[in-house]
């Protein structure tokens, strides 16, 4: 049976960090109402630390899989919602996709220092993530609303 529910696609460089935790915290607060997936212009595996800070929020990202853009492109998303610049930069063009969104959140894998310093910047970058989830999930239903109520 095919599902009715919108499909948004996080969609970054490597698909390893930001793209990956936007999927994981929109699977946790809404999979029901979306079939979401992430995918990257060129995949790299999984960060570990992405996949540890997601852990501190009780969500486990560690069976995702980072999907190849090109796997996807004649695909029809309800949302393609590019996590950074760069990606914004080097994204492919989706005529089919309604509703492109831009996030600039930055690379938390460019943090330096001490572990626990880079670990805060994941924190702080896993944490706008969240932020931008949470609004997204209620801006969508707020659309899905006023698409059926009345006049």
């Amino acid at each position: 049976m095919t599902s009715h529910n919108p499909n948004p696609l996080f969609l970054s460089p490597g698909s390893a960090l930001r793209s990956q935790m936007a999927e994981g915290f929109l699977r946790a607060f809404a999979a029901e109402r979306f079939d979401v997936m992430s995918a990257g212009v060129e995949p790299s595996p999984l960060n570990p630390l992405a996949s540890e800070v997601m852990k501190e929020r009780g969500i486990d990202i560690s069976g995702q899989e980072p999907r190849n853009i090109t796997q996807s492109l004649k695909e029809h998303f309800a949302y393609v919602i590019i996590v950074c610049d760069a990606a914004r930069e080097r994204s492919p063009i989706f005529p089919f996709t309604p509703r492109l969104l831009h996030w600039s959140i930055a690379d938390p894998a460019a943090a330096e220092g001490s572990a626990e310093q880079r670990m805060e910047v994941f924190r702080r970058v896993r944490d706008e993530i969240e932020d931008k989830i949470r609004q997204f999930i209620a801006e969508t239903a707020q659309t899905n609303e006023s698409q059926f109520s009345s006049p």
